[in-house]
């Protein structure tokens, strides 16, 4: 792979992860137009999701060490961080069945672009809704099983390429009365298992890759943690905002191109 596609994907996974437009379906689509783009298995795709979950870990350091620590404090916030907890693990289940039952059907989506524009309008469908049927302003603790389970077959589904992690997650939140900004918190902090159980799993195809590939994937991992890092910013400021519609209706517009192309290629 040469250094200015490893570049172009990175920055594509870095902006995408977080920003509700689907980093998965923006992947798919830069890699098809790229000459002559090939990889084993999807091991550079995860990378650049690790790194990119790299950037959560940093920007929400805070949060993740109260989190790590919540059962070993008495302070009074330990007892919110312990609930906040307990729902990433119940969270995390659903996601992981979906996951590993569904990997190989999900895999062979990434080369359907037909698919990928459907999933794209799937996506702008529910930012849209979450822009005009949100209810404001549940918090962290008082967040209920009921919405951890949702979520978390929401970002099982999300493995579709298309659909955003992301703003499928945020939108379900939404929907369910979460207070914005706790919806993307809770989304990225979410994601921290998903994508470390998908990165562990996709080191079986580290033997296929080339050596020489491998400086390049570090670049492309390195340029995704940077843009990242602003993504998460810019997105807070987005959902704090409630401007959601604005992705919606770039999702509209990318979902139908891509038909359109499809269907006249």
């Amino acid at each position: 792979m040469s250094y200015f596609y490893a570049i172009i994907l990175g920055l594509v996974q870095g902006l995408t992860e977080f920003l509700p437009v689907s980093s998965s379906g923006h992947l798919a689509i830069t890699q098809h137009f790229l000459p002559g783009f090939e990889q084993p298995g999807l091991l550079f795709d995860v990378l650049l999701h690790a790194a990119t979950m790299a950037a959560v870990l940093l920007f929400f350091r805070r949060e993740v060490g109260q989190l790590l620590t919540a059962y070993f404090r008495k302070d009074e916030k330990a007892a919110t961080d312990r609930h906040i907890l307990n729902l990433l693990i119940i969270g995390s289940i659903p996601t992981a069945i979906i996951g590993l039952t569904g990997k190989d059907f999900f895999t062979g989506l990434f080369e359907n672009l037909p698919v990928i524009g459907a999933m794209l309008l799937v996506t702008a469908t529910l930012l849209l809704l979450a822009s005009r049927i949100r209810r404001n302003g549940r918090s962290e603790a008082q967040m209920t099983i009921t919405d951890t389970l949702l979520v978390g077959i929401t970002q099982g589904a999300a493995i579709i390429p298309g659909i955003s992690r992301s703003g499928s997650t945020i939108a379900c939140l939404l929907l369910r009365g979460i207070d914005g900004e706790t919806a993307a918190r809770f989304s990225f902090l979410l994601a921290l298992p998903a994508v470390g159980g998908a990165t562990l799993l996709s080191l079986r195809d580290l033997h296929q890759v080339n050596a020489a590939d491998l400086p390049a994937y570090a670049v492309g991992s390195l340029v995704a943690f940077v843009s990242g890092l602003l993504a998460i910013r810019f997105l807070l400021a987005v959902v704090r905002k409630r401007r959601l519609h604005v992705f919606a209706l770039y999702c509209l517009l990318v979902g139908s191109a891509i038909i359109l192309y499809s269907l006249l290629t």
